[in-house]
C-alpha cells in the first residue's frame, strides 16, 4: 500500500509524532513494519492509550518516501485540520 502523506499536514519522527499525541493533533499514525522494536512498542502504546488508528502496513523506505524526505522514516503522523 502506496501512501501519498504529502499531500496531509503530517510530521515524521517519533519525537514529533509523540508530541502531536500529546497535543491531540495526531489523527493517524503510521509505523514502519521494519522499524526498530522499542518505536513500535512505543508508538503502538501511545497510540492506543490516545485512541488513535495505527497503520502499520509501510516499510521504513516506504514511509520515507510517503512523506517525501529522502531518508527512510519509522513513524509518522497525520494531523488534523
Amino acid at each position: 500500500m502506496q501512501t501519498n502523506l504529502s499531500n496531509e499536514r503530517h510530521v515524521t519522527g517519533m519525537k514529533q509524532v509523540t508530541k502531536a499525541i500529546a497535543r491531540g493533533e495526531a489523527m493517524r499514525v503510521f509505523i514502519a513494519s521494519d522499524a526498530d522494536e522499542f518505536v513500535v512498542n512505543k508508538m503502538k502504546q501511545i497510540s492506543n492509550e490516545h485512541g488513535i488508528p495505527i497503520d502499520d502496513t509501510m516499510s521504513m523506505a516506504e514511509l520515507g518516501r510517503a512523506c517525501k524526505i529522502d531518508v527512510a522514516a519509522a513513524t509518522a503522523a497525520v494531523l488534523k485540520d
